[in-house]
């Protein structure tokens, strides 16, 4: 499939085949897209939790309005935001930045040294809004990587995330769940899979703007 019958292919599954587990290989395929998804600053503010698990999916599934696919998918992943993006954590990017393109301190610096005064004047809840946008921009990646991949998901952001956060014991590493997402291959009576997808003509959509 091309880039475009791919994304006409996938839809938010309903129902997930529960005896089906996806190969390692398209896990790995799914790790490796979240790693490489664009960030702000490229800071990456960001971990994925990969759970391949039913007795903790079913458990996650009370906590998330008992939406079915959690519980039946193949493995659920949960993208969570960094709780601490401070002076610290800049610093480590920048370390890597350094090990990696063996950048000068001296043009590394004064961008260090923005992002850090940016980031300090900045509340914790803007800090918080900033990263969880950065998720949403891996979760539109992890599913156009899906859809190329023939692997069926459901994004997800209905769930009480508190409760979430203290059964998988995020505070301790430093975490918060922002979005799910389950995948698997869906079931053959999901009947959403027949559904015409309902979007926008593309001339209500897209504006070709030129300069008058």
């Amino acid at each position: 499939m091309n880039s475009i019958e791919a994304l006409n292919w996938r839809y938010a599954t309903k129902k997930f085949d529960a005896e089906t587990l996806l190969p390692e290989s398209k896990i790995d395929t799914l790790k490796h897209a979240f790693r490489l998804t664009a960030t702000s600053y490229g800071l990456q503010p960001m971990k994925l939790l990969v759970i391949q698990d039913k007795n903790a999916q079913q458990k996650i599934q009370t906590l998330c309005m008992n939406q079915q696919q959690i519980g039946t998918a193949s493995h659920l992943l949960i993208l969570c935001t960094v709780q601490n993006i401070n002076e610290d954590f800049i610093e480590k990017y920048f370390t890597k930045v350094k090990q990696i393109r063996n950048t000068p301190d001296k043009i590394i610096q004064p961008f260090q040294d923005f992002l850090t005064e940016d980031f300090k004047e900045k509340t914790k809840q803007e800090i918080e809004t900033w990263a969880v946008n950065q998720v949403y921009l891996a979760m539109g990646n992890l599913l156009t990587v899906c859809a190329q991949e023939k692997i069926d998901a459901c994004p997800m952001e209905g769930f009480q995330q508190l409760e979430i956060n203290r059964f998988l014991e995020l505070e301790k590493l430093g975490l918060s769940a922002a979005l799910l997402l389950p995948v698997g291959i869906r079931a053959a009576d999901d009947i959403f899979a027949d559904f015409k997808k309902v979007r926008k003509p593309l001339e209500e959509i897209v504006i070709d703007w030129k300069n008058q």
